[in-house]
């Protein structure tokens, strides 16, 4: 089936919406908000469609050009297969902008029943990334044999795990975007001595201390480590090379790292602060918007982020829930907070008290789930959590609203988990006070939200 539609808004994912002349919501394939053209229904369902657009009758004003070759979609092409990493890379970046805003405050109306006036109105702008291309410090490259059987290296194609082939990464920093090519002609080259069982090839490079690591994610067994140190050593300039034993899949389950050069880890600096980060440990991958959660979480708790440094929360106790390796742990301390910093990955505990070390910081490192361990951790000023994508786990805003913290700090990387827990912690007595969209993750519709939550008058 075939409509003409006007396309209406983008969506929270690759698709924008439009409506059928059923009035049935319908998700558009390869479409940007004001593009008129003829769509190919896909899927039917009971409360929504999908469909691919098939030509253009009518360019929106917000449609550009788009600068790579690998993820580039094709009106009317839907079967080419495409990179998926830069999926709205189609709409100019005003544009990205005030979509990912929009979809932010759809979460607040859709899934917290919240009066769009009133999610509109807690609703700070979207902070816009300096570096629209060329902000990723992180290329993470997926293994795959080629048609002919040789080693091959990409990323994955959109909706498929299916790998694509490139030569370069325009979103990844310089220093890190001609990454795929050089790691990819190095390893074939290493293969051909044998099979390496290699599964994940991670590239990190810092714009800011120069600090290079390649990280090879390979499962245990006999390597060659001597021979593969040197061959990558010279296909590209890196600090540390190292080699992380695991398993393949999502859960990942690290069962040791080998450095084979250099210094075994890699280096960023973000406001000031250095960070040591081993390969396993998660770090933003976009620097200087780091730099901006850093600021908003320190302001949304009273403290002050000046050119001298941090300030404004001396005594103040402080818990960081899902720490990682500092980010938010450091600065906070360095504000003169008594922190203490919960976080359960091995690799982050570590680089966390290293972190700490290294700038002169007192955190009281404590390795362990959060849920189970916020409950010992006593009566709180102030508390920050930055959860995975599956926000909140049960239990955990109660125990928060137990330990009393005045203000809460809460930076999601999913809004829909935010916005569902949101109404977890009105319940528990806290009110949204603001709210910010940081985009990390320009040409993709991924966002970040940081916000803040204050405790009402009368709650314990």
């Amino acid at each position: 089936m075939e409509e003409t539609l006007r396309i209406e808004r983008m969506g929270y994912e690759e698709a924008a919406v439009a409506h059928l002349a059923s009035g049935k919501t319908v998700f558009v394939e390869g479409a940007c908000p004001g593009d008129v053209g003829a769509v190919a229904v896909l899927e039917e369902k009971a409360s929504f469609a999908t469909a691919r657009l098939l030509s253009l009758d009518e360019a929106s004003p917000v449609r550009v050009d788009q600068p790579c070759p690998y993820g580039v979609c094709l009106v009317g092409d839907p079967a080419r297969l495409r990179c998926g990493g830069c999926p709205w890379q189609r709409l100019d970046y005003a544009a990205q902008l005030a979509a990912k805003r929009e979809n932010v405050v759809a979460r607040l109306v859709r899934s917290a029943h919240w009066d769009a006036a009133r999610a509109q109105a807690v609703m700070g702008e979207a902070v816009g990334s300096k570096r629209e291309w060329g902000y990723r410090n992180k290329v993470e490259l997926a293994a795959a044999k080629d048609a002919r059987g040789f080693f091959d290296l990409g990323f994955y194609a959109a909706n498929s795990h299916d790998v694509v082939a490139v030569d370069a990464c325009r979103a990844a920093v310089r220093g890190a975007e001609r990454a795929p090519r050089a790691m990819r002609g190095a390893l074939r080259y290493l293969q051909n001595s044998g099979d390496l069982d290699i599964f994940r090839v991670g590239v990190r490079h810092s714009l800011r201390t120069r600090s290079t690591e390649i990280a090879l994610w390979t499962r245990p067994g006999a390597f060659p480590r001597a021979a593969v140190a040197k061959t990558l050593g010279s296909a590209l300039k890196a600090t540390s090379i190292v080699r992380v034993l695991a398993e393949p899949g999502k859960e990942r389950k690290i069962k040791g790292l080998e450095v084979l050069a250099g210094a075994g880890h890699w280096e960023e600096e973000v406001a000031g602060v250095r960070f040591m980060v081993s390969a396993p440990s998660f770090f933003q991958v976009n620097t200087a918007q780091a730099e901006t959660l850093v600021r908003l979480v320190v302001e949304g708790l009273g403290g002050r982020v000046g050119e001298d440094g941090f300030a404004g929360l001396d005594g103040a106790y402080v818990a960081d829930l899902y720490a990682g390796c500092g980010t938010f742990s450091v600065p906070l301390a360095l504000a003169g907070a008594d922190v203490v910093a919960v976080e359960s990955a091995g690799s982050s505990v570590r680089d966390l008290r290293r972190n700490a070390d290294a700038n002169g910081a007192d955190v009281d490192v404590v390795g362990g789930d959060a849920g189970r361990e916020l409950p010992d951790l006593g009566r709180l000023d102030a508390l920050v959590v930055d959860p995975p994508r599956s926000g909140l786990g049960e239990g955990v805003v109660e125990s928060i609203a137990a330990a009393a913290p005045e203000r809460v700090a809460y930076v999601s990387c999913n809004p829909a988990t935010w916005a569902r827990d949101v109404v977890r912690f009105e319940d528990a007595g806290y009110r949204l006070d603001a709210a910010r969209p940081v985009d990390l993750f320009p040409q993709t519709y991924h966002v970040e939200v940081a916000s803040t939550f204050v405790r009402q008058e009368g709650r314990l």
